[in-house]
C-alpha cells in the first residue's frame, strides 16, 4: 500500500468526526426523498440496478475503504447469495423475504469461512487469495447441477412478499428495494461511525500501533470481512428477484473487478462515493451498450482518467474542495 494511500487514508480518517454530522442527515434525507421520485422519472428497474450494485460497492468499500483489506473476491459472496435465492424462490418455492435472507446467510457463512483463511495474509497477498476463493466458488456454479451450469437459474418468481403483497410489479418490488438497499447503507454508515469503526480506522492507519495497544487486529479483520460478505450478499439475494436471474456472472472474477472500479470512482474511504460510482458505472453501461465491448474500452478510460486527475474519486475531491467529510 501506497503512501500516499496511507496519506488518503489518515486525511479522510481525521476529517471524519464521531457521531452524525447535520450535512449527512440532509444528504441522507436528500437523497430518500430523490430515490423515492425517481421509478415515476426513470426506468424502475434501472434504477433497482443501481441501488443493487450501490449497496454492493457499499460494502466493498466498508472492507477497502475503511478496513483497509482490498479483496478482489467479493463477486463470490455477491453471486452465491443470488443462486441460493434464485434457487431457494424458484425451486422451493419459498416467500421473497426469506429467499433473500437464505442468500445473505450463506454469504455472510461463506465470508466467515474465506475471511478466517484470507485474513492471515496482508496486501496483494490476501487479495490474491480472495481471488483463488472467488474462482473456486466460480467453478462449483459452473459445475453444480443446482446452479443450472452455463445457463443459470432463470425465470426466477418474485413472489408475494410476507405471502400477500405481490412483487410482479416493477412499482412495488422497487419500493422494497429501495428500503433493503437504504438499511444496508445506514447499518454501513452506523457501523462506521461506531466504536468498532473507529478502531478498524485504526488499524487500517497502524496496524502495528493497534496491536501495541492491545486490540485483537485479526478479530476486528474478520469481522469486518463477515460483515462486509452479508451486505454484498444481500445486494445479490436482491438482484436476483429483480432481474429474475442467477448466472456465472454474479460470479465471475470481472464482477470483482467492476466493482473495485465503482468504489474508487466514486471515492474510496468516503460514505457516499461508492453510490455515486455505482451509479455512473451501471449509467454507462445502461445508455453506452449500443457500443458493443466499446464499452469496457470507456470504462477503462474513464478509469485511467479519473487516476490521474481524480486520485481521491469524484466524492472524495468533491469532499476536500467542499473541506467537509463525505
Amino acid at each position: 500500500m501506497s503512501a500516499s494511500t496511507e496519506t488518503t487514508y489518515a486525511s479522510a480518517s481525521a476529517a471524519m468526526p464521531i457521531g452524525t454530522p447535520r450535512h449527512h442527515i440532509i444528504i441522507f434525507a436528500g437523497l430518500l426523498v430523490l430515490l423515492l421520485i425517481a421509478p415515476y422519472v426513470l426506468y424502475p428497474v434501472f434504477i433497482m440496478k443501481i441501488l443493487c450494485f450501490a449497496l454492493f460497492a457499499s460494502a466493498l468499500n466498508l472492507l477497502l475503504g475503511f478496513g483497509g483489506l482490498l479483496s478482489f473476491g467479493h463477486a463470490a459472496f455477491f453471486g452465491s447469495a443470488s443462486y441460493v435465492t434464485a434457487h431457494a424462490a424458484k425451486v422451493w418455492g419459498l416467500t421473497p423475504e426469506v429467499s433473500i435472507l437464505l442468500g445473505t446467510v450463506a454469504a455472510a457463512f461463506l465470508g466467515l469461512v474465506i475471511g478466517a483463511l484470507a485474513i492471515r495474509r496482508q496486501g496483494i497477498y490476501f487479495a490474491m487469495v480472495t481471488l483463488a476463493f472467488a474462482q473456486m466458488i466460480f467453478f462449483f456454479a459452473l459445475q453444480a447441477p443446482f446452479t443450472g451450469g452455463e445457463d443459470g437459474i432463470q425465470a426466477v418468481p418474485r413472489g408475494d412478499l410476507f405471502g400477500f403483497i405481490p412483487l410482479a410489479n416493477d412499482m412495488t418490488l422497487y419500493f422494497v428495494v429501495l428500503a433493503i438497499v437504504f438499511g444496508g447503507l445506514l447499518a454501513i454508515y452506523r457501523i462506521i461511525h461506531s466504536p468498532f469503526g473507529q478502531v478498524l480506522k485504526a488499524i487500517r492507519d497502524n496496524e502495528p500501533r493497534s496491536i501495541s495497544l492491545g486490540y485483537k487486529v485479526n478479530r476486528y479483520k474478520l469481522a469486518v470481512f463477515v460483515m462486509s460478505a452479508t451486505l454484498a450478499g444481500m445486494a445479490g439475494a436482491t438482484k436476483a428477484l429483480v432481474f429474475q436471474l442467477a448466472s456465472l456472472t454474479d460470479v465471475y472474477w470481472s464482477m470483482s473487478g467492476e466493482v473495485v472500479l465503482m468504489t474508487l470512482l466514486g471515492g474510496m474511504g468516503t460514505i457516499f462515493g461508492p453510490f455515486v460510482g455505482a451509479a455512473v458505472i451501471v449509467t454507462m453501461q445502461n445508455y453506452f451498450a449500443s457500443f458493443g465491448a466499446w464499452v469496457t474500452v470507456l470504462q477503462g478510460t474513464i478509469f485511467v482518467v479519473s487516476v490521474l486527475l481524480f486520485r481521491e474519486g469524484i466524492i472524495g475531491v468533491l469532499s476536500r474542495w467542499l473541506k467537509k467529510p463525505l
